[in-house]
């Protein structure tokens, strides 16, 4: 790993903690409780796209969480450079994570073919 990869995933890491304590301070219920499940930053540390847990929003939430933070960008950079004493912060884009939801549904095919199986075994 070199020292730019150390550096980003450094980054990375703070961010992760970073972000929610800056959304917790919002006073919107509809964004300040969203839970932070990854953040990657680019090669230079100049944009972070961050992943959010959707679990518990419709579509129509998500989309207007994605567009009130969109507002709130500004607020959470500055909030981020306050917090680190950085210079500047990453750019922030959003996104929800559906990573999640293609493991439960692995999970099932995998339960799925291994009980077709034990029952081909128990027909032999």
């Amino acid at each position: 790993m070199t020292q730019e990869e150390i550096k980003r995933k450094r980054t990375e890491s703070l961010l992760r903690e970073i972000i929610p304590e800056a959304l917790a301070t919002l006073d919107d219920e509809r964004i300040n409780g969203l839970l932070v499940t990854e953040v990657i930053c680019s090669r230079g540390r100049s944009d972070a796209k961050v992943y959010l847990e959707k679990s518990f929003l419709t579509e129509a939430e998500q989309a207007e969480a994605l567009k009130q933070l969109r507002k709130v960008a500004g607020y959470l950079q500055n909030h981020i450079k306050k917090s680190q004493g950085w210079y500047k912060s990453p750019r922030l884009s959003f996104t929800f994570d559906d990573m999640l939801e293609k493991q439960t549904r692995m999970e099932a095919l995998f339960k799925q073919i291994a009980t077709e199986r034990k029952k081909d075994d128990d027909a032999s």
